[in-house]
């Protein structure tokens, strides 16, 4: 089998130096980015629906930054003020200085995990215990963040903000790829929905995540390529691994 095209179900990186756009000169295989599902941010009225008042908290935790968006547009268009002793809690210091596009970082009580991991945010976390902790999150959310911080015993009320929808395709537009990438469960849903009549034959569905991995088996789909693996932490090193098999570089 030969792989010429490879379809990426994410937004195009920003960056020139993305490992996909190497892959794409290491093994001359075209690679476009086209989304499978977006997100989009409830409105005031369908917020307003969870009976959560954001004027009770003391603290938000965020774990995207596509929830401090949501977070500081639906404040805005509720006319809350938020006040300058709220706490904000972030799974990871890139989220955490994405703050900066709402409010005056360095006036501001700020924490972030060093890991990316929301496990190693409990220890700030449990310092102010005695706070009213606001989770934001999105309507896919399992619940396995509100529970691992209520488990240890914080006071922490989760409020979803945003959804996941799927990115709906034009009538012209193809499955005429050789190989599909996928990172959520959402995305295969997308596929058998805008494709019902989709075949994969040859074409390599690669999946990040044990929800995603799981989702291509439950759709009946073959899956040939999986991250993160030991050997594979990320998907481009997952692709590429499995390019160089297929191709003998």
């Amino acid at each position: 089998m030969e792989y010429k095209k490879i379809l990426v179900s994410q937004p195009k990186p920003t960056s020139e130096k993305s490992p996909y756009f190497d892959i794409a000169e290491k093994y001359g295989v075209e690679i476009v980015f086209r989304p499978f599902i977006k997100v989009e941010g409830l409105s005031a009225k369908d917020f307003r629906h969870q009976k959560v008042n954001i004027s009770d908290f003391t603290a938000v935790v965020f774990t995207a930054r596509g929830a401090i968006d949501h977070f500081f547009r639906l404040c805005e268009e509720m006319r809350i003020n938020i006040p300058v002793t709220m706490k904000y809690f972030c799974k990871s210091e890139a989220i955490a200085n994405y703050l900066q596009k709402y409010i005056v970082y360095r006036k501001r009580k700020i924490f972030a995990s060093a890991t990316g991991k929301l496990v190693d945010l409990l220890p700030a976390m449990q310092k102010h215990k005695t706070e009213k902790f606001l989770l934001v999150v999105s309507d896919v959310n399992n619940g396995s963040e509100l529970s691992l911080l209520t488990e240890n015993k914080l006071d922490v009320t989760s409020a979803v903000m945003y959804r996941t929808v799927s990115n709906d395709f034009t009538p012209d537009e193809k499955v005429d790829y050789d190989m599909l990438v996928f990172f959520s469960p959402q995305g295969i849903e997308a596929l058998t929905k805008n494709f019902p009549d989709f075949k994969q034959g040859d074409v390599a569905i690669a999946a990040f995540g044990p929800a995603t991995i799981e989702s291509v088996r439950e759709a009946g789909l073959r899956l040939d390529i999986e991250a993160p693996t030991p050997e594979a932490p990320s998907m481009p090193t997952a692709i590429d691994n499995f390019l160089a098999k297929a191709t003998g570089k």
